[in-house]
């Protein structure tokens, strides 16, 4: 299967998350090289943007990711990665388990019916009524 690197000029994004409890872990960049050495080795690699180098998660830190499962997207232009964390478990390179930890405050239009309150919500109401 071919994965598309064309769009973002050599790299997609890689979707790192946790086979046993969905968790989402971390996302980075893999070039076609950086695939084909975590496919093939069993441990995800990424390709560095500011290194301009390949890193293999974990090789400093001991907290390696163990690729389960790999698929990729319908437009075949992003990757996600199903692994188990090996080591004491902290993905993060600030120590988290995840690195998705910063909350985003979100606006009233962001909770709920408001979002479809005045006139857009007629058009809302009617595509739903369609499928």
């Amino acid at each position: 299967m071919e994965i598309d690197f064309d769009k973002m000029q050599g790299l997609v994004p890689a979707v790192v998350q946790d086979v046993d409890n969905g968790e989402l872990l971390m996302v980075g960049f893999v070039n076609k090289e950086a695939l084909e050495m975590t496919l093939g080795t069993g441990f995800v690699t990424f390709y560095s943007r500011t290194k301009q180098r390949l890193w293999t998660k974990g090789e400093s830190s001991g907290n390696r990711l163990q690729v389960i499962a790999a698929s990729t997207d319908c437009d075949r232009d992003t990757v996600l990665l199903r692994v188990r964390v090996l080591g004491e478990g902290k993905v993060c390179h600030k120590g988290t388990r995840s690195c998705f930890t910063e909350q985003l405050p979100l606006g009233t239009a962001a909770l709920g019916p408001a979002l479809f309150e005045g006139e857009h919500a007629e058009g809302v109401q009617a595509e739903k009524g369609k499928r």
